[in-house]
């Protein structure tokens, strides 16, 4: 996203003013992304956490548990900080690279590990790895959940999501903000990667497909997609509880 030369933090500071504009259906995303999530979960980690929207509804929603926010950008974790002030110490901003592998292992297991718009800046193999890792992460009957824009499978696809996406931004532009002008923003600085003849190498993303398969490859289960509008889809699947199943076989022959 941006002007082709990779994320920065005027790009940062640019999602902080206009992401819930320029995100399609941000609000039904994030309600997707909540309603999948484990019941009481204690320990929620979110991969990219930008300026603490997906966050905050997590905290507020679970009130037992701890948000541990990982993200590139300074301008971003400041920003998060200080708007889940309020969480005081369930709220963890950590600073970090997605595609470094040193930061994915825990001191406890996570219940659900999250990731909204973030995961298409890693390659194909990257993300395979990436879900690997997440999936040994996660708790028994925990959750590995994305929402991110995916790659189309033909070009057709593509110009629907190019289509798609300028008409939800034009219409999210007028509904919240009363004007064109972020509308506008978004259409100036290339924001739209179907659209963008020329998109920034940066973005990365792969089809919804593979992607699915790269979550049962990890050793998910229930792998589905939930959501998906303008090229952006929510979709993840549960780590398979081998205690719970055995249990619950082992009922079954008794009877």
């Amino acid at each position: 996203m941006g002007s082709n030369q990779g994320w920065d933090e005027d790009d940062s500071r640019a999602f902080i003013d206009h992401g819930r504009i320029f995100v399609p259906g941000r609000e039904e995303q994030i309600e997707t992304l909540l309603d999948l999530i484990p019941p009481s979960p204690r320990h929620v980690v979110e991969l990219c956490c930008g300026e603490g929207a997906l966050a905050g509804a997590v905290l507020d929603r679970f009130p037992g548990c701890t948000v541990h926010a990982y993200d590139r950008s300074p301008a971003m974790l400041e920003h998060a900080r200080a708007a889940l002030a309020g969480f005081g110490d369930r709220f963890e901003g950590l600073l970090f690279d997605l595609a470094d592998r040193s930061w994915r292992s825990f001191p406890w297991q996570a219940d659900a590990i999250l990731s909204s718009l973030a995961i298409h800046h890693l390659d194909g193999e990257g993300k395979r790895d990436l879900f690997r890792d997440m999936a040994r992460a996660l708790a028994p009957g925990g959750a590995l959940l994305v929402a991110d824009l995916v790659k189309p499978a033909t070009e057709a696809g593509a110009a629907l999501a190019a289509r798609a996406w300028d008409d939800e931004v034009r219409r999210r532009s007028l509904a919240i903000a009363g004007t064109l002008e972020p509308y506008e923003i978004f259409r100036a600085d290339r924001w739209n990667y179907y659209a963008d003849p020329e998109p920034d190498p940066i973005d990365q993303p792969s089809t919804l497909l593979d992607q699915l398969r790269w979550l049962e490859e990890a050793g998910l289960s229930g792998v589905d997609v939930h959501w998906m509008k303008a090229g952006h889809a929510v979709f993840g699947g549960v780590k398979w509880d081998r205690t719970d199943r055995s249990d619950r076989a082992d009922r079954s022959d008794s009877l």
